[in-house]
């Protein structure tokens, strides 16, 4: 079984992001496909996959397309009962689960000030209060998550999960913007930017060229850290 992955620009979709992570970290078979989501071309680029309109979109072998990052989850965990995307551990999942649909359907102030890249950290962001009450949100649930079912690895549940998917444009968004986080979640957001499959990612990006430049600011640019973890 061999999925079909339409994505957008590595440089700015967070949600492609979401949506290759959750093939490539459990190590599922698939082919990605890049459409023009800043070029003006998506709309032909995916025209054959109706009803989709956004990156990422995903078709099963059977023809099947999915046009949503948590309906490509969760048919992957009914797809593959023997792959553990979510934790086997009825209250870890449940929570999992929980969090995952919140980030999925939240944080609006966040996404609409923070605008997702990964080609540099702006220097001097001032947050706004919303902007700070969806961090602090945000640090509750990763909290939650690593003080009750995180004590056997450095994800939220410990092992990596859907979970870590849909908060790693979290973690690169409190990145960019140098957000203030409790050391703990730092400590979280660097598991993501020395991750091996996000530095794949990142490379790849580094091809994607733009004028003008999206989501512009008035501010410095600092390199994008180097984290190492080896």
């Amino acid at each position: 079984m061999t999925y079909e992955l339409y994505i957008g620009d590595r440089s700015f979709s967070s949600w492609s992001l979401r949506g290759w992570l959750m093939l490539e970290k459990f190590g599922l078979p698939y082919n990605t496909h890049e459409v023009g989501l800043y070029a003006g071309t998506m709309a032909a680029d995916m025209a054959h996959l109706a009803p989709a309109r956004t990156v990422p979109a995903m078709q099963t072998s059977a023809g099947h397309v999915l046009t949503d990052s948590l309906a490509m989850a969760e048919t992957l965990v009914e797809n593959h009962p023997d792959i553990d995307l979510y934790p086997r551990d009825p209250a870890a999942r449940a929570l999992a689960r929980s969090i995952t649909a919140e980030m999925h359907s939240g944080f609006m102030a966040l996404r609409d000030d923070c605008p997702n890249m990964i080609t540099h950290v702006w220097e001097g962001f001032v947050p706004s209060d919303a902007v700070m009450a969806d961090v602090d949100r945000i640090e509750a649930l990763w909290a939650l998550a690593q003080s009750r079912h995180g004590q056997n690895g450095p994800w939220l549940f410990g092992d990596y999960s859907l979970a870590d998917v849909f908060y790693a444009p979290v973690a690169l968004r409190m990145t960019t913007y140098q957000l203030p986080v409790s050391a703990a979640s730092q400590a979280y957001i660097d598991e993501h930017l020395s991750d091996p499959a996000f530095l794949t990612w990142r490379e790849a990006s580094k091809s994607e060229t733009y004028d003008p430049w999206p989501y512009p600011m008035d501010l410095g640019r600092l390199p994008w850290p180097d984290v190492n973890h080896s």
